[in-house]
């Protein structure tokens, strides 16, 4: 269920508040956008751009797996370095993901729009499934639509140095 979903009685602005709130607990939020029947689900970063890095994507993945994800990556770009298209990563524990730059990020962060204006910037962390596959790959196994990419991907490029780490 959604926040709003789940507190009839607040406002959007009520909304607002509490993300900023997160924001300013943790460093930033992560925004979910429920699987809809037609399109699979989607999660984002919400905060990195004031601290001059791009918002984190992720789409086709469980609302809590998501989550654990753009928390371990976006914990590495705040204190290490930022990915760059093509580039490969690894957390430990999860699954190989590859950046992507994201073409149109106000076409689907949009509280981060609502936060920051349309001019925000975005990576995607596209994942590959159990055996491999990358959501480009015929064969790719993933939630039900798909993992959709929202950009062109760029060719591959070594990865990080190092896993991030979970912990």
């Amino acid at each position: 269920m959604c926040w709003e979903c789940d507190h009839p009685e607040s406002s959007h602005q009520d909304y607002l508040d509490h993300m900023q709130g997160l924001i300013d607990r943790f460093g930033w939020a992560v925004v979910g956008v429920e699987d809809d029947g037609i399109h699979p689900p989607l999660a984002y970063t919400l905060g990195l751009t004031p601290r001059g890095r791009p918002e984190l994507v992720v789409t086709g993945l469980p609302p809590q797996h998501a989550t654990w994800l753009l928390d371990a990556v976006a914990s590495y770009v705040l204190d290490t370095a930022v990915p760059r298209p093509g580039e490969s990563v690894q957390v430990e524990g999860g699954p190989s993901m590859e950046v992507v730059r994201v073409a149109e990020p106000s076409a689907h962060l949009f509280a981060a729009v609502e936060f920051y204006g349309p001019g925000i910037r975005a990576l995607q962390l596209a994942w590959a499934d159990d055996r491999g596959h990358w959501p480009w790959d015929a064969g790719f196994r993933g939630h039900a639509g798909g993992q959709p990419v929202l950009g062109l991907r760029t060719a591959s490029r070594t990865g990080w140095p190092e896993a991030c780490s979970t912990g």
